[in-house]
């Protein structure tokens, strides 16, 4: 079957910074928080300091995963560059998603160059509290920041653009479901990806369905299922909290508006990536062809979008062939 890791991370250098503050590399995949947390970001063999990209196209390779979403992250630090470096040397394996800090002084300088010169089609907001925007900024709405609606209005221009959000748990005041259905509703032409099932619970499916049921309506929000085995703590294959949870997402949003993903490498730290990568075929939520669409056909539509993919390959960085 093929597959496309919906939601990836590449990591060349490690500049992760959250409200634990900034990230130091230990090595040997080891990583500590200016807070004192202590953690393993990255699978043994994987990487020291780092996860590149022909590192990730091996770990891929050997578990028959064609392609991957390469998406930002507090955790890490941004990996804008690097990701569309990553792009245009790999242009038949990956595609990316940049991020920005919309309450930076150039945040739509930062924009409008990744957008305009790199040819992003597709920005990873995380603004979840917990290691995201929300722990080192004022508590702000997806659906009414004017620095954040003046981005918006930016993509409004790019049919097909995607917006990915990484909104948190439900006890975080970054936790916003209802701003996504308002934005799909003001942003039709627009494609909207809630990371991680909108951080379900097993034992609390009616908060879950709450969401869901508000994104129902609109046909241009899909959501992803990476890493919810670590929301969930499971580690026992295959995952029986996990079917759960999207078993109930099927029922309300349909299976083509579900895709899969990992979020690795950390969360390959906590589940084997083979594990990650099959354990929906071990389950019986979703009909061979219906998971045709989960673990590939859906990401496939969503984020590789022939002008999207077609704008990343043509593109070229004035800045840095000036510098060159």
């Amino acid at each position: 079957m093929k597959k496309i890791d919906g939601h990836l991370h590449l990591v060349r250098a490690l500049a992760g910074f959250s409200a634990k503050g900034r990230m130091t590399s230990l090595g040997n995949g080891q990583a500590i928080w200016d807070d004192g947390t202590f953690l393993n970001l990255i699978p043994n063999g994987w990487g020291d300091h780092d996860f590149t990209a022909q590192a990730a196209i091996k770990v891929m390779k050997n578990n028959q995963v064609e392609k991957a979403v390469l998406l930002q992250g507090s955790l890490y630090g941004f990996q804008n560059y690097y990701s569309y470096q990553a792009v245009k040397k790999y242009p038949d394996k990956f595609i990316a998603a940049f991020s920005v800090d919309p309450f930076a002084d150039n945040a739509m300088e930062i924009v409008h160059r990744h957008v305009e010169d790199l040819g992003f089609r597709a920005i990873k907001l995380e603004i979840s509290q917990g290691g995201g925007l929300h722990g080192y900024h004022q508590p702000f709405r997806l659906d009414t920041s004017a620095e954040l609606g003046k981005i918006f209005h930016y993509f409004a221009d790019y049919p097909g653009f995607v917006i990915t959000v990484d909104y948190g748990d439900y006890n975080q005041f970054s936790y916003q479901p209802e701003a996504i259905a308002n934005l799909a509703q003001r942003y039709p032409q627009l494609d909207f990806v809630v990371c991680h099932l909108s951080f379900p619970n097993a034992d609390h499916l009616n908060r879950l369905a709450n969401a869901l049921v508000q994104w129902a309506p609109y046909a241009n929000i899909s959501t992803e299922i990476s890493a919810i085995q670590d929301i969930e703590k499971e580690t026992t294959f295959s995952f029986p909290r996990c079917q759960k949870d999207v078993a109930l997402a099927k029922d309300i949003l349909g299976a083509k508006r579900i895709f899969w993903g990992t979020d690795s490498p950390w969360s390959a730290t906590f589940n084997s990536y083979h594990n990650l990568a099959t354990w929906l075929e071990e389950t019986n939520i979703f009909t061979e062809s219906e998971l045709e669409d989960v673990m590939y056909n859906n990401a496939n539509r969503i984020y590789f979008k022939s002008p999207n993919v077609q704008a990343m390959r043509n593109s070229s960085d004035p800045v840095f062939k000036k510098e060159g």
